[in-house]
């Protein structure tokens, strides 16, 4: 296979694409689109988010000191596309799609009802690195919407139709997995005759 080099980018893709409600001191509740997320942390569990400094839910965050990630389904894909172009500075997104917002348990801010999966977070730092600075959220509270657990209260993220972010395009996941966690090291078992 012959590869090509490019100058250094960020490049890591697919990304997982959420809609993060925010809400400031004065109880005025924003939505935008965050594609640079990820999980660096178990425990406890640590949420790491980039952020440009001038959007609105920026301010918000850093205001309130807390934020919710939502996990948005492919059934609501232009929502997650406008709110990452809209600016909540000139338009009440939550309105505009009206959406809407469940109380939050371990925080204040609220989440969005449509999405099935949704991560209460607090900050616990954010750190300036050019374009985007870096939020470390802890995860506090998750709510997961009943319809996608199975018998044994086991998630099925496969129920949940949710979408990634790959270079600028939006992609359903596959509700196929192709192996669990351990499956390549996995001892085969031998029934007994």
């Amino acid at each position: 296979m012959k590869k090509i080099n490019f100058k250094g980018s960020a490049l890591l893709n697919p990304t997982p694409v959420v809609l993060v409600t925010a809400k400031n001191k004065q109880n005025k509740i924003n939505v935008f689109t965050v594609g640079w997320i990820s999980t660096v942390c178990t425990k406890e569990p640590i949420i790491a988010m980039g952020v440009r400094p001038e959007r609105l839910s920026y301010e918000y965050i850093k205001d309130s000191g807390e934020c919710v990630i939502n996990l948005p389904t492919k059934e609501m894909v232009k929502i997650v596309d406008y709110c990452g172009v809209v600016s909540g500075r000139k338009t009440d997104k939550i309105k505009h799609f009206n959406l809407t917002l469940s109380a939050g348990e371990a925080i204040s801010t609220p989440s969005i009802e449509k999405s099935p999966i949704a991560l209460e977070c607090k900050v616990k730092s954010i750190t300036p690195l050019g374009t985007h600075d870096l939020f470390l959220l802890e995860v506090l509270n998750v709510k997961i919407d009943e319809c996608i657990l199975d018998v044994n209260n086991k998630i099925c993220f496969n129920k949940a139709n949710l979408i990634c972010y790959n270079h600028g395009e939006y992609f359903a996941l596959n509700s196929k997995p192709l192996g669990n966690f351990g499956y390549s090291v996995k001892k085969k078992t031998t029934k007994n005759k």
